[in-house]
């Protein structure tokens, strides 16, 4: 379980602080333990088999996509691992000194760069990735394969909503105003 709360005590404190707030108490649960669980399942992986391997999770993600989708545009890689293209350059310095990724530039258009697995890198993976299998049926044992497809299908559900809808969504509820630059998080400075 990540944090230092079992999911029952953290409902407890939601239930005391929040009260009689109206909401919508069974979606709230959801995605809270959607939420718990990714980071859990993470965290998991992280220290395994990703740690035998000297990967992090958005290290590996980045050669699963170019490992399954083969020579990829970068801004495509980002797309599918779900990161920012920033984030994606020092992924790729850290693989490409490792020697895993190739970066090079497009034949056709030179703005544009390529990333592919060299061949230590499709060696790392086909060896890799078993193993992480290994783990991901760790993760789910307590269910049974139809429970298992069943999560798996309604959190597809869940995806395909979000990627049917969720752009006009957030739109609206910025009231149609451009999305508003990323942030560090840090402060700027005074």
């Amino acid at each position: 379980m990540s944090g230092n709360h079992s999911a029952t005590e953290t409902e407890r404190a939601v239930r005391a602080k929040l009260g009689e707030v109206p909401l919508n108490r069974e979606q709230m649960a959801a995605v809270t333990t959607v939420h718990r669980a990714a980071t859990a399942v993470r965290q998991h992986l992280e220290n395994s088999v990703l740690r035998e391997a000297d990967l992090t999770w958005t290290g590996f993600v980045v050669l699963w996509v170019v490992w399954i989708w083969g020579d990829m545009e970068t801004r495509y890689v980002a797309e599918e691992a779900g990161i920012s293209k920033g984030t994606l350059t020092g992924v790729v310095k850290t693989l490409q000194s490792r020697g895993l990724l190739e970066r090079r530039p497009h034949p056709t258009d030179g703005r544009l760069a390529l990333l592919s697995l060299t061949g230590s890198g499709e060696e790392l993976m086909a060896e890799l990735y078993p193993r992480f299998n290994a783990e991901e049926a760790f993760v789910v044992a307590p269910l049974d394969d139809a429970e298992a497809q069943a999560l798996a299908d309604l959190l597809g559900r869940v995806v395909a909503h979000l990627d049917a809808q969720g752009g006009q969504r957030r739109s609206d509820l910025r009231g149609g105003h451009p999305l508003p630059p990323r942030r560090s998080g840090r402060r700027p400075r005074v």
